[in-house]
């Protein structure tokens, strides 16, 4: 069983990382190890999980759905193990976590009801902000942080590489066609954001290297949701994150572009003030988070 929960994890670590030979850095294990691996899950199975391509590896239809109901399991096993090692102590009192509001409306109110399911005892206080918290000031017991950490004084938890993409819906494709290097965008129509790093100049890769390219639009906006929903009523081409767009992406009002170009990832972080003896409820409720995190494909 331990041989197969391996091979599983290494199958998720190609997937996450989008090589062999970054999932064998991930998982300590070299190139032909990896790859003996995925052939014999693959053997095993009677399916082919990955479709490679000179650019890039994919899940075929069969490995996303396996993936899917893989990633579930291991998170639940994590999940149990955690219990198990902990269930003579009572997780209790309240958690103050701080997070970005679309990010906990899409994802973390229900992570978090899924915790205080299985701890009765505690209570949760969201404090919602897209700008970022002094966690000591607002009293925060944890928060989310997307992008850098520039803050030393902060001690952090790895959660995700967030993924960004570039998108457009059907209408704008029909209009403008599909782009076939992010040079084009240039001369079309894009929904630009008139707030963070990226507002006016779009991150992509190109030949490996990050590069920025300058965009406009007839439509800005400083709030991400009203970007994305200008972008699926066809007022321009737009780039997310893909957590944002996932559910438009999957029933099809919108459509990823420039894929072999995208936009490199950003990192999340679960971060509490340094200094400080965790309660036991925010070491579980880390804990949690990672097992959460690792169970979807960011």
């Amino acid at each position: 069983m331990t041989g197969r929960l391996d091979d599983f994890s290494i199958f998720l670590a190609i997937l996450d990382h989008g090589s062999l030979t970054a999932a064998g850095r991930a998982t300590g294990r070299s190139l032909q190890a990896v790859s003996r691996s995925l052939a014999k899950l693959e053997a095993e199975l009677g399916v082919q999980l990955i479709q490679r391509t000179t650019r890039s590896l994919r899940p075929t239809l069969a490995g996303a759905r396996f993936e899917e109901r893989i990633r579930q399991a291991i998170a639940d096993l994590d999940a149990a193990r955690l219990e198990v090692q902990h269930e003579e102590k009572v997780v209790a009192g309240t958690l103050r976590i701080g997070a970005p509001p679309l990010f906990a409306y899409e994802y973390l109110v229900e992570m978090v009801a899924d915790f205080m399911q299985r701890h009765p005892a505690v209570e949760v206080e969201l404090v919602l902000s897209d700008r970022r918290a002094n966690l000591v000031e607002e009293r925060l017991d944890v928060a989310l942080r997307i992008g850098d950490l520039p803050d030393s004084t902060l001690r952090a938890r790895h959660l995700a590489d967030l993924r960004r993409v570039i998108f457009a819906a059907p209408a704008w494709l029909a209009k403008h066609g599909r782009p076939a290097h992010p040079h084009d965008l240039q001369k079309l129509p894009c929904v630009v954001r008139s707030f963070g790093p990226e507002r006016g100049k779009w991150p992509v890769t190109i030949g490996g290297a990050s590069e920025r390219i300058d965009v406009h639009g007839p439509f800005k906006a400083n709030d991400a949701a009203s970007c994305n929903r200008a972008v699926l009523a066809g007022l321009g081409a737009g780039l997310s994150p893909y957590w944002q767009v996932r559910r438009h992406i999957e029933n099809g009002s919108a459509e990823v572009l420039l894929e072999e170009y995208a936009p490199p990832a950003v990192s999340m972080h679960a971060i509490w003030p340094n200094g400080r003896r965790l309660p036991f409820r925010t070491r579980m409720f880390l804990d949690f988070l990672v097992t959460r995190f690792a169970s979807r494909r960011w």
